[in-house]
């Protein structure tokens, strides 16, 4: 008779027990770690939407208060800002007036600057000295914002004083300078950061056609990452509005309605700080007007960035 083969089914072991024990109990640590990191990723991204619902919630419940009282259509046609007078008046113009007007001013100078800066140091600059530029030039964007109130007021208002003799001492002039000078690092490292990401053989296609490094920057690689560089120009921008402290110090607190930047004015932040300082009581009307002005700001800048976003959309499609 043929001899049959016996077929013995391994039995498991202890150690080989044990073995995969401890697998399972590591593969369900690494599961759980990547639920609590998955967890603390979702709780900071929830956290942001909640704080800008928070803000917008806030805004939109202390502004309905104010107008419950105060009239939107004279709220944004009026010409004449003073709650804090006997005889209020309540025209939110002179506000907007002086925050744009000072806003232009900042953008005349950041936004030629920074594109040039970052043209530079994108497309001629060494390796090394980018390396060694950018870093100083974002050092602009570490200083308080309180030394450059103070810059503007006592070193920059008596300089262009000698140009302009009629210059008041505040004006929208100086700190508009400055402002720009402030913001001129978001622009160019953000435009630099687009330029950069333009591929190399476009540039090398360029060159091969016979065009020069400045042709090169202006026509190719320029309408290439604008899509970037209008977001820093945005970012610019928003970044401007926003600014407190040195409008505040250096731009002379009056609620002028005017188009000239050697005059004095009041921005929308400037007057929420002169406000917040705790002369007016809680809850009153002249209270409820930092929130009527900061729902302006937040819907300044939020038209604002829409149409960056919209900008971007539509170059994109184009290229």
């Amino acid at each position: 008779m043929p001899q049959q083969k016996q077929v013995s089914k391994a039995v498991p072991t202890s150690s080989m027990l044990g073995m995969e024990f401890f697998k399972q109990i590591k593969k369900a640590r690494q599961n759980l770690q990547e639920k609590v990191i998955e967890f603390g990723l979702f709780l900071s991204a929830f956290s942001s939407v909640f704080i800008t619902l928070g803000i917008v919630f806030i805004l939109a419940y202390e502004s309905l208060a104010f107008f419950k009282e105060i009239s939107i259509w004279k709220f944004m046609t009026g010409r004449v800002w003073t709650p804090l007078f006997s005889e209020p008046q309540f025209g939110i113009l002179p506000l907007i007036m002086g925050t744009l007007l000072t806003t232009g001013v900042a953008l005349v100078v950041a936004l030629p600057v920074g594109l040039l800066t970052a043209i530079y140091l994108s497309e001629f600059a060494a390796h090394w000295f980018r390396e060694l530029i950018k870093p100083i030039l974002e050092l602009l964007a570490a200083v308080p914002t309180v030394v450059y109130g103070y810059f503007a007021l006592l070193f920059l208002t008596p300089i262009l004083q000698q140009i302009w003799p009629d210059l008041s001492g505040f004006n929208a002039l100086s700190p508009g300078i400055i402002m720009g000078i402030m913001i001129v690092p978001y622009v160019s490292s953000v435009s630099e950061d687009a330029m950069k990401a333009v591929p190399m053989q476009i540039r090398e296609g360029s060159y091969a056609m016979g065009a020069t490094k400045l042709q090169t920057a202006w026509k190719v690689v320029i309408p290439a990452a604008f899509s970037g560089i209008a977001a820093a120009f945005i970012i610019g921008i928003s970044r401007a509005i926003g600014e407190t402290m040195v409008v505040t110090i250096a731009a002379g607190g009056q609620p002028n309605l005017t188009l000239s930047p050697l005059e004095p004015v009041q921005t929308l932040t400037a007057y929420i700080v002169q406000v917040s300082l705790g002369d007016v009581p809680y809850g009153t009307i002249e209270y409820r007007t930092i929130f009527a002005a900061g729902m302006t700001l937040f819907l300044m800048t939020l038209g604002f960035n829409i149409l960056g976003f919209w900008l971007r959309s539509k170059i994109r499609e184009a290229y």
